[in-house]
Formats: C-alpha cells, sequence, structure tokens
C-alpha cells in the first residue's frame, strides 16, 4: 500500500512539472523580431542538395573539390520537361573541373561534359550531376566553386 501511494505521488510531482516547462515554454504574445536567413544551397559532404532558387529562379550552389571529394553530386528535382543549362565558375577562373556525369531518374546516364552543360529534360524525377575533375588532363581542381543549374521549361 505504501508502494502505490508513493508511485502516485511521484506521478502527481512529474506531471506538474511537465506542465510549468510547457508554460515557461510559451510562445510570447508579441512578435520577437528575428534576422531573416538567406537559403543557400551548401555542400554537405560531397553533395549539393538544390532546393533553394534565387529570384531570377536560377539554383545556385557553393562546393569545393579536395584530395579527400574528388567528386560532388548535384542533386535536384525535375518536374517540368524542358532543357537543363548548367555552369561550373571556379573561384580561380580556370581549372580541370567539368561536369562528369548526369544520372536520369530511371537510372540511365550520359557524359562526360565540359564546365557547360546543355541537356534536355525528358524525364520527371530526381536527377543528380557529378562534378570533378577530368581523368584525361593533367593537375586535378582542388578548391572551391559556385555552380549554376537553370530549367527552361518547354
Amino acid at each position: 500500500m505504501k508502494f502505490f501511494l508513493i508511485l502516485l505521488i511521484s506521478i502527481f510531482f512529474f506531471s506538474c512539472h511537465l506542465k510549468e516547462k510547457e508554460t515557461a515554454a510559451a510562445p510570447a504574445p508579441y512578435p520577437i523580431a528575428t534576422e531573416k536567413k538567406k537559403k543557400e544551397n551548401r555542400q554537405t559532404g560531397d553533395t549539393i542538395q538544390m532546393n533553394f532558387s534565387n529570384e531570377k529562379g536560377f539554383y545556385t550552389g557553393e562546393g569545393s573539390l579536395d584530395s579527400i571529394r574528388s567528386k560532388v553530386f548535384i542533386k535536384f528535382k525535375n518536374k517540368d520537361l524542358g532543357a537543363l543549362e548548367a555552369r561550373i565558375v571556379p573561384t580561380t577562373g580556370k581549372g580541370n573541373i567539368r561536369f562528369n556525369q548526369i544520372i536520369f531518374p530511371d537510372k540511365s546516364s550520359d557524359g562526360p561534359f565540359g564546365m557547360d552543360l546543355k541537356i534536355p529534360l525528358k524525364q520527371k524525377g530526381d536527377y543528380i550531376l557529378v562534378i570533378g575533375h577530368s581523368l584525361m588532363a593533367d593537375n586535378p581542381y582542388w578548391g572551391k566553386f559556385k555552380v549554376q543549374l537553370e530549367n527552361k521549361k518547354e
């Protein structure tokens, strides 16, 4: 009987404590000024997920290649048929960097390409662009770059 009473009292105090935390974390009745963060497509590991477009409709992301990450994967979702125009801009101006491959939603692929890519998008779904250096040339590119994608609808 004592055990049951101690258990009941413990549950009561625990539930009261939870209600105090909930009321303390309630939002303020007045708006709090917060700084708007710019939405950017940044590299995480070896992948840049293109989720945010700018006011002109371009998807722009920043990435880098180094001795550990010799390839970067650009992932984007295509909802409309059209043509993809993509461009790589190295921070140094020029370099041994290119679009090595594009992987279509049906898992077929095409490539290699150069620093500019123009290709029709005939499927809806998830696409992957593979960026790396050309194995046919010397001096692999190590450093930062920007990539820009534009889907021109039909």
